[in-house]
């Protein structure tokens, strides 16, 4: 019996020190470690469930949110576009001159104003201000600063049903009836870069004919009594040759203003009243930076009864 207990010891010795049976109160915590593990497993297979839950709701809600997007959409692309009546564009694509439909659409750069390009060249031919915003254009040369606006033309012709080809067929006659040929319709070129474009370039487009090199501004400073009744000159700028003396100065504003030819006009530059024979270049290299303003020779001018009406 003593050497079968010694042997069992020896076995039981044995597998203690290779971990096989747990000694003391071993047992009790290893039941507690695998207890412990399998409620850990079991919350992690709970989150997992909870989170494929989540997901799940998500996902069905994400397809109900389509659905009802999808029931939203309109059947077809032509019930998303809203008609609009043309008497609301109608104050975006008229000439406040004329009050007509714009016809070769002409902008101002300096306040991006658009007319009709007949409208606007009539009325600068009278002023050097925005018919719109009264804004000076420029000083001497209102023209320079307007260009065709081709895009708006087209959303015009575009909008207003047969207004192209109306035009079309007025130009035609017109030309007709007077026995002219008809122009042709400028073809738009394609506009380069700026960048690669030189100064000649640029200045080549509005060049000043080299004979006009004289501005002149035209400055009334009243009339006597019996001078008679006369229209106010509506253009004070003027841009003429150096040789032109003040006797054409003169022509000029008895022309424009409908003078009397009893009406005796003295032009003054400075503190010098000019004589019809001077010459405008002569006066500038006379009188020198006195006589200017703004790279402008000032003249003032101002009506009186002639000495022969007075006779």
């Amino acid at each position: 019996m003593d050497q079968e207990v010694m042997v069992r010891f020896l076995v039981s010795a044995h597998a203690l020190v290779m971990g096989l049976i747990p000694s003391g109160p071993e047992p009790e915590r290893s039941l507690g470690r695998l207890r412990g593990r399998f409620e850990d497993e079991d919350e992690e297979l709970e989150e997992d469930e909870e989170l494929e839950e989540e997901e799940e709701e998500e996902e069905e809600e994400m397809s109900h949110f389509s659905l009802r997007l999808e029931g939203c959409r309109p059947e077809s692309e032509d019930e998303e576009e809203r008609l609009i009546n043309l008497s609301e564009l109608t104050p975006y694509i008229l000439c406040s001159i004329c009050k007509g439909y714009l016809i070769d659409a002409t902008t101002i750069t300096e306040c991006l104003h658009t007319f009709c390009k007949s409208c606007i060249v009539r009325h600068f031919y009278y002023s050097n201000r925005c018919p719109k915003c009264n804004i000076v254009v420029h000083q001497t040369q209102p023209l320079y600063n307007i260009r065709l606006d081709r895009q708006l033309q087209d959303i015009v012709y575009k909008l207003v049903i047969d207004l192209e080809e109306r035009e079309k067929k007025q130009m035609h006659d017109f030309y007709k009836e007077r026995g002219l040929e008809v122009p042709k319709p400028a073809v738009p070129q394609p506009v380069p870069s700026s960048k690669g474009r030189s100064k000649k370039a640029l200045e080549s487009v509005f060049r000043i004919p080299p004979e006009l090199d004289m501005s002149l501004l035209l400055e009334f400073i009243g009339a006597n009594e019996g001078t008679g009744h006369f229209k106010p000159l509506e253009k004070k700028f003027v841009r003429v040759s150096g040789e032109a003396t003040i006797g054409h100065v003169e022509k000029f504003l008895r022309r424009k203003m409908d003078l009397d030819p009893a009406c005796q006009v003295d032009i003054i530059c400075g503190d010098h009243l000019l004589e019809r024979y001077q010459t405008l270049r002569e006066i500038r290299r006379a009188i020198g930076d006195a006589a200017m303003q703004d790279g402008l020779l000032v003249l003032h001018y101002g009506l009186v009864v002639s000495p022969l009406k007075i006779t």
